[in-house]
């Protein structure tokens, strides 16, 4: 299991166990290239410099900051933006609870998996985890992820919890500005038609239905390439395989007229 990139505590009222998060997704299978010198082979490495002197800056000097002015900015410091750490940091506290089918599907941003991190605290985490999933709602709540607030929902799922982050109001657009203008009411009979043909082609969903062919073609020509590029077995120098092969025979003589000589010697004794 990969190691959890968060761990806090959930709490509900007075209800509070420690727990662990993890992605539900994973990109490490993709296939990824690194940024090479054509001519020398080797990687290029990239680097901060300097707008105006054009010289590279130390990691040290490095800071965030704040646009006021056209090339004029207010710096933070690590301190600065320390000091406005919120609780939901190490704590994600359940305030609310909404019916599950309630949020919309384009809300729901990035999916991880929420399990308890210590035995003492398994039992407080599967009363919420069944409670929750007895009355059919999700809990509403808040988690600090990079310096940024997110507000997340918790969904019952199986024995454990997927916690979602959920994306912020201004960055949904509505959908009646696209939608606008299509019929409301399609012609009653094609439908029947089309109800064949999704019959036709319904079958049971497998994850073999999401699988990307660029990157198996892409895999494909790396495994090839490496196969060409394959270096030859080298032979140490006096020593020729078949020399080699011809010494392993030569022990198993040797072995076997010892063995040989050993019952000899034994009978004559």
């Amino acid at each position: 299991m990969p190691r959890p990139y968060w761990k806090g505590y959930l709490k509900l009222s007075l209800v509070t166990c420690p727990v662990a998060m993890s992605p539900a997704r994973s990109e490490r299978e993709k296939v990824r290239f690194h940024t090479l010198n054509k001519e020398t082979g080797n990687r290029v490495v990239s680097q901060y410099v300097d707008s105006v002197t054009g010289k590279p800056v130390k990691d040290e000097n490095e800071a965030k900051g704040y646009a006021r002015g056209e090339n004029d900015y207010i710096i933070l410091t690590d301190d600065d933006l320390d000091a406005v750490a919120l609780d939901t940091v190490k704590t994600i506290d359940i305030d609310k609870f909404v019916p599950a089918e309630s949020i919309e599907w384009v809300y729901l941003e990035k999916p991880h998996y929420l399990m308890p991190d210590d035995p003492v605290g398994h039992e407080a985490f599967a009363v919420i985890r069944d409670a929750m999933a007895s009355d059919k709602v999700v809990g509403v709540s808040k988690l600090v992820i990079g310096r940024r607030e997110r507000a997340v929902v918790l969904e019952p799922r199986g024995e454990g919890i997927v916690l979602w982050t959920l994306r912020f109001g201004d960055e949904v657009r509505p959908e009646e500005s696209y939608f606008e203008g299509i019929d409301e009411e399609a012609d009653p009979e094609l439908i029947p038609l089309v109800q064949q043909l999704i019959k036709q082609k319904t079958s049971r969903w497998s994850p073999d239905m999401v699988s990307d062919p660029i990157q198996e073609s892409l895999l494909k020509i790396v495994a090839e390439k490496k196969k060409a590029l394959k270096p030859v077995k080298k032979v140490a120098k006096g020593k020729p395989e078949a020399t080699q092969a011809s010494n392993v025979v030569n022990i198993m003589d040797a072995l076997k007229k010892s063995v040989a000589a050993e019952l000899k010697s034994s009978k004559a004794r």
